[in-house]
């Protein structure tokens, strides 16, 4: 049956395959954006036209911040479904730019949840991030482990949006899923991230900087994966499981009484930064530059997903291996430079 989803964030990276996989599902989607200048908002305007292509596709620029725009949005197409994807991302980009991250992160979540509140939302599926494991030696990254160190402001303004998401989902029953995302990369990727970053940097011979000796892992998951897990999972609203606190036991991160779930969304399989830079050399063809530099504040040595409670839940997890990924990547990008250069 035919939905009506309001997706956060649509000219984002996940929010644009998100909302792509849910209109060729055949679902009514309308996307919401800012397009700010973060990054090229060419890019962001690309993604939307990608979508425009597609039936069903309504478009609504507005800040998720400003609450009688959202509410009056809300109000105009009375969504059933919300995956909420927008947000301030980036681990360094909030040294010195927190605000950005309270108005976004914060204060706009609050406003979507508000809203999703008021409109009796079916299900919320809100964006969090493998940032929250912070320091965690503990591998893999297991849903039920403690976060409570961000090493991050980002981090800490993701976590804070779980909690936030919990006391709507048990004051108001409200159904919310949070989705750990772990390294998305792929095609139309962002350029603040480091897959952006090392290809044009190989393909332009320029140097690439090179963090902690390139020891850093990651566990990168392609975006087609993440949206797929995104889509699963908005289908299988949680159900309260209690009354309150006390009426489970052994409450956790996966055992709340509220209906509230959180989800690892990782292929399990990390790779140190030399193992990626090595990949894409083979498949750029270009021998890398590399600029040796000290690990950056805010950062973490390794994201390593436990992905069994996706796989549990929706019969589905990440599986897209890493050079198929890169290589559709670095396709996509000699692309997009080639048309960017011609604009």
């Amino acid at each position: 049956m035919s939905s009506t989803i309001l997706v956060t964030g649509a000219a984002g990276f996940i929010g644009m395959h998100a909302s792509r996989l849910l209109l060729r599902e055949g679902h009514r989607v309308v996307g919401v954006d800012n397009l700010n200048d973060y990054y090229d908002p060419a890019l962001k305007r690309a993604r939307l036209a990608q979508l425009d292509a597609e039936p069903g596709f309504a478009f609504e620029l507005a800040d998720i911040a400003e609450s009688d725009r959202i509410a009056a949005i809300f109000e105009r197409h009375r969504p059933q479904y919300v995956v909420h994807l927008a947000a301030q991302a980036g681990v360094r980009y909030a040294i010195d730019h927190p605000l950005a991250y309270v108005s976004s992160n914060l204060q706009g979540s609050t406003v979507i949840l508000e809203a999703c509140r008021h409109r009796r939302i079916r299900h919320l599926a809100f964006a969090s991030s493998s940032s929250v494991y912070g320091g965690n030696r503990s591998v893999p990254f297991r849903e039920t482990d403690p976060v409570d160190h961000p090493v991050s402001f980002y981090a800490a303004t993701k976590r804070a949006n779980e909690l936030m998401a919990h006391s709507y989902a048990h004051l108001f029953g409200l159904p919310v899923t949070m989705l750990r995302y772990f390294t998305v990369y792929g095609p139309w990727g962002r350029p603040d991230m480091a897959m952006w970053k090392f290809t044009k940097g190989l393909l332009a011979g320029t140097p690439i900087d090179v963090y902690a000796g390139g020891e850093l892992s990651r566990d990168f998951t392609y975006v087609g994966d993440a949206a797929q897990a995104t889509v699963r999972l908005l289908f299988l609203p949680p159900e309260r499981t209690g009354e309150g606190p006390g009426s489970v036991a052994d409450v956790g991160a996966d055992r709340s009484w509220a209906p509230f779930r959180i989800y690892n969304v990782g292929r399990s399989d990390p790779v140190t930064v030399n193992h990626l830079l090595a990949l894409l050399e083979r498949e750029t063809g270009r021998r890398a530059i590399r600029q040796e530099l000290p690990m950056q504040p805010g950062d973490v040595e390794r994201t390593f997903a436990d992905p069994s409670r996706l796989r549990a839940a929706t019969g589905f997890e990440p599986k897209v291996g890493l050079e198929d990924g890169l290589r559709e990547f670095v396709d996509w990008f000699r692309g997009w430079i080639a048309r960017s250069a011609a604009s």
